[in-house]
C-alpha cells in the first residue's frame, strides 16, 4: 500500500534541495576563484597605450602559468613554465600605485641595457626590429627634454623588467616611472575573447569587432 507523504515528511526534502543548491554554488565560486588566482584572469583594455596591438574595448585572458601564480596576500610566486621574455605582453600592477593594473610589452629583462636614440630602441647595443610600434607624433622631442624619444642607456636590475607601450607617444611606461618588479607581474596576455567599440554595457553587442574575437596576442 502507498502511503501519502505528509508536510512534515516533505519539508526535509525541500531543505535538502536548498542545501545542495547552496553547496553547488559555493563549489562553483571556489572553482572560479582557483582559476582566477592560479590559471586565467580576465582583463579589459581601458587606454590606447598598446594600440594597434590592443584596442580600447578589447577583453582578454591573461595566463598565470607562464611565470607562475602568486599566492594571495603573500610575495610567494609558484614555479612557472618560463621566465618573461623580450616581446611578451604582460599585465602587472603599476609600481607607483599597485592598485592599478597596466599592460605593456617587455622590452628588456634583468641585466640587459636599454637605450633609445631618435625613437630607435636598442637592447645590449643591438637595435630592435619592432613592427608592432605606432608613432603618432610628427616631431621628435629634443634630446634632454624627456625620455620619450631619447633615453640614455639604463641597465635593468635583478628581478625587474623594462616595459613599453606599442603606441610610443601615448604610453606611460618604464621610460617615465622606471622598472617593473617581478613581484608585481600578474601574467602574460594570451588571447582576446571579446572586443567592442562601445564603452557602454547596454549597447556593446551592437558594436562587436568580430574580426578580433579569439585573436592570439603577440
Amino acid at each position: 500500500m502507498i502511503r501519502r507523504s505528509t508536510r512534515a515528511e516533505a519539508a526535509p526534502a525541500k531543505g535538502s534541495t536548498f542545501r545542495e543548491n547552496v553547496e553547488s554554488l559555493a563549489w562553483a565560486v571556489v572553482l572560479m576563484l582557483i582559476v582566477r588566482v592560479f590559471l586565467l584572469q580576465a582583463f579589459r583594455i581601458p587606454s590606447e597605450s598598446m594600440r594597434d596591438t590592443l584596442l580600447v574595448g578589447d577583453f582578454l585572458f591573461v595566463t598565470k602559468l607562464d611565470y607562475g601564480a602568486k599566492l594571495p596576500f603573500t610575495h610567494i610566486r609558484l614555479p612557472g613554465l618560463r621566465a618573461p621574455r623580450r616581446g611578451d605582453i604582460i599585465v602587472f600592477q603599476w609600481p607607483p600605485d599597485p592598485s592599478q593594473d597596466f599592460i605593456k610589452r617587455c622590452i628588456a629583462t634583468a641585466g640587459e641595457t636599454v637605450e633609445i636614440r631618435h625613437r630607435q630602441v636598442s637592447v645590449n647595443d643591438r637595435p630592435l626590429v619592432e613592427p608592432y610600434t605606432r608613432h603618432t607624433a610628427a616631431m621628435e622631442e629634443p634630446v634632454g627634454m624627456s625620455p620619450r624619444d631619447n633615453l640614455e642607456g639604463v641597465t635593468v636590475p635583478p628581478g625587474h623588467l623594462f616595459m613599453m607601450g606599442d603606441n610610443r607617444e601615448n604610453s606611460a611606461d618604464s621610460r617615465y616611472w622606471g622598472y617593473v618588479p617581478m613581484d608585481l607581474v600578474k601574467g602574460r596576455a594570451l588571447f582576446i575573447y571579446f572586443s567592442t567599440a562601445s564603452q557602454h554595457w547596454w549597447d556593446m553587442p551592437f558594436f562587436v569587432r568580430w574580426d578580433r574575437l579569439f585573436r592570439i596576442i603577440r
